[in-house]
């Protein structure tokens, strides 16, 4: 992992993300191509059957994907995303972990686990990266 200063930057530049952000998205780790970030989930992310909204989901795993992808060297957009909810949290916080998979010259492909504290999982999303040169 790294240090304290290089991760303030990286969420100093992330709060950039509005969407993500506004809606609850935190950066809790980063690595080598790797993020960790969670969302504490509140009344605003629930559908009408008073289950989580599947937007937030793919918002959490897309901003994680989006970290992952680009801390260490940006440029990388979303070409495409495949969501699976495969879950549903018995925890208020939900946690997305985003792995490379495979770096190709202009794409690449990382896979986003989400899950409650217990370790529940909640979706699974695979995410395709554009990288524009």
């Amino acid at each position: 992992m790294t240090d304290n200063e290089t991760l303030e930057k990286v969420r100093g530049y992330f709060r950039g993300d509005r969407f993500a952000t506004e809606a609850g998205a935190v950066i809790d780790e980063i690595g080598d191509h790797y993020s960790k970030c969670s969302l504490v989930l509140n009344e605003h992310h629930m559908n009408a059957v008073g289950g989580v909204m599947g937007g937030v989901y793919f918002t959490l795993a897309d901003f994680a994907f989006a970290v992952a992808s680009n801390w260490q060297n940006g440029g990388v957009v979303g070409l495409n995303c495949d969501a699976s909810f495969i879950g549903v949290p018995k925890t208020e916080r939900i946690i997305a972990e985003a792995r490379l998979i495979k770096d190709g010259r202009t794409i690449c492909c990382y896979n986003v686990d989400i899950r409650d504290e217990l370790g529940n999982p909640v979706a699974a999303v695979q995410c395709m990266g554009f990288r524009k040169a």
